[in-house]
């Protein structure tokens, strides 16, 4: 239990650095603008911007485990469809961010983008969209149940670590060592904007029913789009041109109880 304690963070982490993930943008036919900001406490944090001028809002995406912002520029290609600003950030330790993960600093680097989108960017707080995936999908719930926005969307994500070590690891014990919490079904009751839940149905990493107790957990107004036959990182993939509906009717304020 001690050792679990001292490499807990080893065991949750799983940060890609630079240069793995990382191909130039023009690859996908992006022209992203790479940024720097601090968090609060001293950390530089790397991040890309795509901007979109015609638009008022912008969509604050973070990422899953495993992965960096490198990894996220085909998926950025899709979701400049929307006619969005994007801003896709690299929390502490991944990617050329500064720094090594946990729970306290990656929220810390939440709000560290946010206040880069209010502050260099200008966006009015009622125009942004939190958007996150998986690990990223906790970070945003945090982020939007304490800070002003417009919208939150949660792809693919789980209730709480203790929820994953007693449902997936299953190592007797384990739920009560862990110092990390990560507890998005008891902050997601505290979010005041419209909320969408995606899941996939057939996702082998986060059960379905986790993306069901987080809708469940969730006040009004919300929906919940399930993704059929879609698992953990193919999404977008599986969902194609009907996931991307979905996204555009939710920045555009089409928010309803659909399944």
């Amino acid at each position: 239990m001690v050792l679990i304690r001292i490499l807990e963070n080893r065991f949750i982490y799983f940060p890609p650095r630079y240069p793995e993930g990382f191909v130039p943008a023009e690859n996908y036919g992006l022209q992203v603008e790479e940024v720097w900001m601090t968090a609060e406490d001293g950390v530089r944090l790397n991040a890309y911007f795509l901007a979109c001028a015609s638009s008022p809002k912008a969509l604050l995406w973070f990422h899953g485990n495993a992965e960096n912002i490198g990894f996220g520029l085909e998926q950025m290609k899709i979701l400049a469809s929307l006619g969005i600003n994007i801003l896709e950030l690299d929390y502490r330790g991944y990617g050329k961010s500064e720094g090594a993960p946990g729970e306290a600093g990656v929220y810390r680097d939440a709000s560290a983008a946010y206040d880069y989108l209010v502050k260099a960017r200008h966006f009015q707080p009622k125009n942004i969209i939190i958007y996150g995936h998986s690990l990223g999908g906790a970070v945003a719930v945090d982020l939007a149940s304490r800070r002003e926005c417009g919208g939150l969307i949660v792809q693919s994500s789980f209730g709480s670590v203790k929820e994953v070590a007693r449902r997936i690891l299953r190592i007797p014990w384990l739920e009560y060592v862990l110092k990390s919490r990560f507890d998005s079904l008891e902050k997601i009751r505290g979010v005041r904007v419209p909320i969408l839940i995606v899941h996939g149905t057939c996702d082998e990493t986060i059960p379905f029913s986790m993306g069901e107790g987080l809708y469940q957990a969730a006040p009004q107004p919300k929906s919940f789009f399930a993704v059929e036959g879609a698992g953990h990182n193919d999404v977008f993939a599986v969902g194609g041109e009907q996931y991307v509906r979905e996204l555009r009717g939710f920045i555009a304020g089409e928010t309803g109880q659909t399944r």
